[in-house]
């Protein structure tokens, strides 16, 4: 028998499982897409059935074209974005579309908690900052637009564990999504009651999952599911965690001497922690299944998605034919990053398409005509690294902050090598890259290899399971180019912001 593990993650953009041995060796991988629903403005929905039925048919096929025995699965562990939400009733059926950790419809809900206090309040008691992508806001929303939905609703779950409910019927959640949801005291590991009782929000607590352990096997997959997956009934299923830990552990950081970072849809920097940070107040907070610690974590949708969108829009004539020459647009693009990246280059590229800081808008500014197309995408890769630095420098600031020597790279652009030396380059810290590319779904299986007792904890898992292939160092030179133009980068956020903020009243005026 070949002892084999499968991780799910469902992440912002695709649905993936993955097939790993137990040394943590990246065997095969399925991936199919999930659709955005953007019903109205701001709000970013999925249907949750057919991110299920994405993940049995990928499950199928993985098994088909490795040619694995469904007896060899010693377990499948699903991981998903964080924050969000999925409201099924008793049936497990959903009452409503899921809601992705994008959605932003809580923004006027959270800053009326923010003139009345009450934001305070329920930070200090989930220990992070309430943000509109959070689960406990998105409660409190429903609450008050749509309370049938909280009627019908006997279940609210997180993307992982709606997935995991349909493997084998298990209703309950971790510790790293209830942190990341925002409605558990990070200290203690359960739900916060005083945080929902400070909101009015008493209603949800009893449709709320048990927090429980992340490497626990929860259940068997069921004969309904074995029929729709592939899987063999009775397969070991575990609880797992949500996809940023998973990238985290995956990464291999296991002290507060590595920051993990992912670039992906957000820019996420993530450090381990004794015990949770006050100051700074990380956006989300989690406990951390690796010597009971803790994992802090900045996320902003202002990462490597914005190369995405430059692709999709401004370079779709040049994605068409890389693709007839059988290449990716991404290759296309570091090979133009490379060629561009020994001349000099003043367009700043603002990251913001989806969110920015003080509400500033994405662009670009100081164009001219001789710029060529490497330049202009030069900008956004140099854009995007000053988004994780801005980021970076917020987490690494304050008494509770941890003073790491190397960053553990993720995402997108750990597979460029222009891209990835201009993250250590930008950021001024060695960049580590571990083995293997789908690091959400490896950190499920290593939540699996824990629970079915092939190494005794996490730590033994990753020493077992993670290995680093690349390190690349800061180049003196590259850094103090890259430094100077990031003061410039944010001299003009500021301006920018003060601009599109005066300007809003004028944009609503003609609009009325």
């Amino acid at each position: 028998m070949r002892e084999r593990l499968i991780g799910i993650d469902a992440g912002g953009t695709m649905t993936k499982v993955v097939l790993f041995d137990v040394k943590g060796n990246e065997l095969a991988c399925e991936r199919r897409p999930n659709i955005m629903l953007m019903p109205n403005e701001g709000w970013t929905e999925r249907d949750g059935d057919g991110m299920w039925r994405a993940t049995c048919e990928s499950l199928q096929a993985l098994l088909e074209k490795t040619g694995t025995n469904p007896a060899d699965i010693v377990a499948v562990t699903p991981s998903g974005y964080g924050g969000g939400a999925y409201f099924v009733d008793a049936a497990g059926n959903l009452v409503s579309n899921g809601l992705v950790s994008t959605d932003t419809r809580s923004i006027s809900l959270i800053e009326r908690w923010k003139r009345t206090g009450l934001a305070a309040e329920v930070s200090r008691h989930i220990q992070q900052q309430v943000w509109p992508g959070q689960t406990f806001p998105i409660m409190a929303w429903f609450q008050e637009n749509a309370p049938e939905v909280m009627k019908r609703t006997v279940h609210m779950l997180p993307c992982k564990d709606f997935l995991r409910m349909r493997l084998c019927g298990d209703i309950s959640t971790d510790p790293t999504d209830g942190g990341c949801a925002g409605i558990i005291n990070v200290t203690k590991g359960d739900i916060s009651r005083e945080a929902f009782e400070a909101a009015g929000m008493q209603g949800w607590l009893d449709k709320l999952p048990p927090v429980r352990s992340s490497v626990e096997v929860v259940g068997m997959v069921s004969a309904a599911a074995a029929a729709a997956t592939g899987l063999r009934a009775g397969t070991p299923v575990v609880r797992g965690v949500y996809d940023v830990v998973g990238c985290s552990l995956a990464s291999g950081a296991v002290s507060s001497n590595e920051l993990a970072a992912v670039a992906g849809t957000f820019s996420i920097h993530s450090t381990v922690h004794r015990t949770p940070s006050l100051a700074p107040l990380p956006t989300i907070q989690t406990p951390y299944p690796v010597n009971g610690q803790v994992l802090a974590t900045t996320a902003t949708p202002t990462s490597a998605s914005n190369l995405e969108w430059l692709c999709k829009t401004m370079l779709s004539a040049e994605a068409q034919r890389a693709f007839l020459e059988g290449r990716s647009i991404y290759d296309v693009c570091n090979d133009l990053v490379a060629e561009a990246i020994g001349r000099p280059n003043g367009i700043l590229f603002f990251p913001f398409l989806y969110d920015g800081p003080r509400g500033a808008p994405g662009g670009f500014l100081g164009l001219r005509a001789g710029a060529r197309l490497a330049d202009i995408v030069r900008a956004v890769y140099e854009g995007v690294v000053f988004a994780h630095r801005y980021d970076m420098n917020y987490l690494l600031t304050g008494p509770d902050a941890a003073d790491p020597k190397v960053i553990r790279l993720a995402g997108g652009p750990s597979r460029s090598p222009v891209w990835a030396q201009m993250f250590a380059d930008g950021l001024g810290l060695p960049v580590e890259i571990a083995n293997g590319s789908e690091f959400g779904a490896k950190g499920a299986a290593i939540c699996a290899a824990v629970a079915t007792g092939i190494y005794p904890d996490v730590a033994t898992a990753i020493a077992n399971m993670v290995r680093v292939e690349q390190r690349l160092e800061p180049d003196a030179a590259r850094t103090a180019v890259l430094s100077h133009k990031y003061r410039a980068y944010l001299a003009a956020i500021d301006v920018v912001a003060d601009l599109w903020s005066a300007g809003a009243d004028e944009r609503l005026a003609c609009a009325g």
